[in-house]
C-alpha cells in the first residue's frame, strides 16, 4: 500500500487547484478520480466572477465571453440594467478548463488515477479503500475530500448534504438577439431563494437554466415557460439538457476530522444566493495548502484545525450576510417581487448595484442599500430590520 503526503479525492478545479499547490512545494500529491474524463458531464453554468484572475489561472483560451453588465428581469419583466466598464464576469469553458486545471497539477508533479472510486475513508490512519478494476488502498498523511456534493469524503463523519436541483439548456434562437456581455437573470418565486439565467455564448446561442428547490420535473416545466415568455428566448432550438445538483452551504458543516479536510462542493463552500462556488473555492485551496503544508512540515495533523478557523475568518460575515439575503428572497411571492422591482427601478438602485453589485461579495451592496434607507421602502418591516441587525 503505496503512502502519499496528500491524497486528493476529486479531480475538479478545486481539487486539482490545491493538488497543484501542495505539488509545487514539493509534496508527494495523489489525485484520485471517479470519472474516466475529467469536466464531463457539463455540470456548471461557466459564470465566474472578475476574482478569478485574481487567485487563479485563467487563459484567455477558455474564455468565451468577458461580461460587463447584466439585465435583471422581475416576473412581469420590470427590468433593471446594471453594468460595469471593466469585465464584472467571464463566461467559460469549463470543460476545457477542467481539464487545463488538472493538467497543471500534474505538470507540477501531482499524479492524476482516473476511474479510481472511493469506497470509504479511514479518517484516523488516513487509509482509502478504492474499486477501479479491483479493490485497492492507498494511505495518505492527509486526506483532502474534494469529491463533490455527494462526497463520499464527507459523509464518513457528516450527515448527508442537503442540495438544490440545477437544471440547463444549451439553446440556439437563429438570429443575433444577446448582447454577448450581458446576462439576463429573471426571478420567480417558484425557485426563489434561486433564479434562473441565460448567458450568452454568442448573439445567438446561450446557457438557460435555473437552480431551485423544485425537483426536476418542475424544473424542466419552468424552463420551457421561461422559453415560451420571454421575447429573448421565444423560438429557441434545445441544443442539449444538462441536470445537476448544488449543495447547500452549512454553516454547522464539520470540515476537519483526525487526517482529512474537506474542500469545494464536499465542504458546502458554496454561496446561499447564486449557489456559485468556484471562486470561494479557489480561495479555500489557497488557505488550505497553507494549513496542511505546516501540519505536514511539523507533522502534527491537529493544525490542520487552522484550515477551517482561516477559511471563518476570510468568509464568514459575507456568508452571514448572503444567507440572510437567500432567507428573505424564500419569502417572497411574485407580488413582493414585483413590487421590489419597480421600486428599486424608482429610486434609480440600478446606478448603485452598477457601483457596489459584486457577484461574489454581496455584502457591500445590501450595507449600501441599508445606509440609505432603500432596504426599508422595499421591504416589509421586518424583514429590513433583520437585515439592519447585521451592522449593529
Amino acid at each position: 500500500m503505496k503512502n502519499y503526503d496528500v491524497a486528493v479525492v476529486g479531480a475538479g478545479p478545486v481539487g486539482s487547484t490545491f493538488a497543484r499547490h501542495m505539488a509545487e512545494k514539493g509534496f508527494e500529491v495523489a489525485i484520485l478520480e471517479k470519472k474516466r474524463e475529467i469536466g464531463v458531464p457539463l455540470q456548471c453554468a461557466g459564470l465566474l466572477g472578475k476574482k478569478i484572475k485574481k487567485i487563479n489561472i485563467l487563459p484567455d483560451e477558455f474564455i468565451i465571453n468577458p461580461v460587463n453588465g447584466a439585465f435583471l428581469h422581475s416576473p412581469e419583466d420590470t427590468v433593471l440594467s446594471v453594468s460595469k466598464e471593466k469585465p464584472e464576469a467571464y463566461v467559460v469553458d469549463r470543460i476545457g478548463y477542467d481539464k487545463f486545471l488538472a493538467q497543471l497539477a500534474i505538470d507540477s508533479g501531482a499524479e492524476l488515477f482516473l476511474n479510481h472510486r472511493v469506497e470509504t475513508v479511514d479518517s484516523v490512519n488516513g487509509v482509502i479503500t478504492l474499486k477501479n478494476n479491483e479493490n485497492t488502498k492507498i494511505s495518505a498523511d492527509v486526506v483532502v475530500g474534494a469529491d463533490g456534493h455527494s462526497s463520499v469524503v464527507s459523509e464518513a463523519f457528516n450527515p448527508h448534504v442537503e442540495s438544490f436541483q440545477a437544471a440547463q439548456y444549451l439553446i440556439d434562437v437563429g438570429a443575433k438577439r444577446f448582447q454577448k456581455d450581458y446576462v439576463h437573470l429573471y426571478v420567480d418565486s417558484r425557485v426563489s431563494p434561486g433564479f434562473l439565467w441565460a448567458i450568452p455564448l454568442s448573439e445567438s446561442t446561450a446557457r438557460v437554466g435555473l437552480f431551485s428547490d423544485v425537483n426536476y420535473h418542475q424544473s424542466t416545466v419552468i424552463l420551457n415557460e421561461l422559453l415560451a415568455k420571454r421575447s429573448e428566448l421565444k423560438g429557441a432550438t434545445i441544443l442539449k439538457k444538462y441536470y445537476g445538483v448544488i449543495p447547500k452551504y452549512n454553516s454547522q458543516k464539520q470540515l476537519v476530522k483526525d487526517k482529512v479536510i474537506l474542500l469545494g462542493d464536499a465542504a458546502s463552500q458554496v454561496k446561499p444566493t447564486t449557489g456559485g462556488g468556484l471562486i470561494m473555492g479557489f480561495s479555500c485551496a489557497e488557505i488550505a495548502s497553507q494549513s496542511v503544508t505546516t501540519a505536514l512540515e511539523n507533522e502534527n495533523t491537529e493544525m490542520l484545525m487552522n484550515y477551517y478557523k482561516d477559511y471563518q475568518n476570510q468568509f464568514k460575515n459575507e456568508l452571514k450576510v448572503q444567507l440572510m439575503v437567500h432567507r428573505i428572497f424564500k419569502s417572497l411571492t411574485d407580488a413582493d417581487l414585483e413590487y421590489m422591482f419597480m421600486k428599486l427601478k424608482q429610486v434609480g438602485a440600478e446606478e448603485i448595484i452598477s457601483q457596489y453589485g459584486d457577484m461574489d461579495s454581496q455584502s457591500p451592496l445590501v450595507k449600501e442599500m441599508f445606509k440609505r434607507g432603500i432596504l426599508f421602502s422595499i421591504l416589509p418591516k421586518m424583514l429590513s430590520w433583520r437585515i439592519s441587525s447585521l451592522w449593529k
